[in-house]
């Protein structure tokens, strides 16, 4: 019996596996999960704004910088349909991101010891906080910037009217570019916890990280110094509270048994 319970306090997880087929069948479900939150979304999004209305939330920043009549233009025969859909689908994943975030929660949770689900699920709503954060910049700042600048260097003899389906799509690449350079903290963090890097190596690798930002921000936006700028120099700073971050982070999630864990933060 002290050997069957001393198994069972060194492996909280022994005996809790599953056929193949089970997990297969919990996967679906999740995924079906997935879908009814998103058709949930795409719904209430279809209601109120609508399409039309979320093309013309989305096309705020550049018609700013526009004559006061002009308008964008759609070329594609079919571009002032599906243009608003994919609107609508992209930001339906964006209303729908935490109820995804917890069904794959829910899904590898069976699968973790106590101990990494502490820190698992704080690390997902972080996460997607960071997803949002990064493309909420992206909406209110960075391309009202952008365009502001752009339109400066526009002759006047030239009418810049960009088309929908163009600008959605670099704006779109924008978002996606921000939610996951956004990321920067977890990654660190997730670096120092699992002890591939120490925190002092990535104070040591401060000066190399920083010229990365700017290649990886000089390849992710488009040509211009706003962006690249807007998205560099935020990575910077959120290298650096990923590297303050990592050492509390290591200390509350580590077991008891991991050496360590009776270390107060300085």
């Amino acid at each position: 019996m002290a050997d069957s319970s001393d198994t069972k306090k060194d492996d909280e997880l022994a005996g809790t596996e599953q056929p193949f087929v089970q997990h297969l069948m919990e996967l679906r479900d999740r995924l079906l999960y997935c879908c009814y939150g998103l058709a949930v979304a795409a719904a209430l999004l279809a209601f109120w704004p609508g399409p039309s209305g979320l093309i013309d939330m989305i096309a705020m920043p550049i018609r700013a910088h526009m004559p006061h009549d002009a308008k964008l233009i759609a070329i594609g025969v079919f571009s002032p349909f599906f243009v608003p859909l994919k609107v609508l689908g992209m930001t339906a994943v964006l209303l729908a991101l935490p109820w995804l975030m917890y069904q794959i929660w829910m899904f590898v949770a069976p699968g973790l010891y106590s101990h990494e689900k502490k820190f698992a699920l704080p690390l997902i709503l972080f996460g997607s906080l960071l997803a949002y954060t990064g493309i909420a910049f992206v909406q209110f700042f960075v391309l009202d910037k952008m365009f502001g600048f752009i339109q400066r260097f526009t002759p006047e003899s030239v009418a810049a009217t960009p088309d929908i389906s163009s600008y959605v799509e670099a704006i779109l690449s924008l978002y996606i570019a921000f939610g996951c350079a956004f990321q920067v903290p977890i990654v660190v963090m997730l670096l120092v916890r699992f002890e591939i890097v120490t925190v002092e190596k990535l104070r040591e690798f401060r000066g190399y990280f920083v010229v990365l930002s700017f290649v990886v921000a000089a390849v992710l936006t488009p040509p211009d110094v706003v962006s690249q700028l807007a998205l560099a120099i935020p990575m910077c700073l959120l290298y650096e509270i990923g590297i303050i971050a990592a050492k509390y982070f290591v200390k509350i999630s580590k077991t008891p048994e991991e050496p360590g864990t009776d270390i107060t933060p300085s």
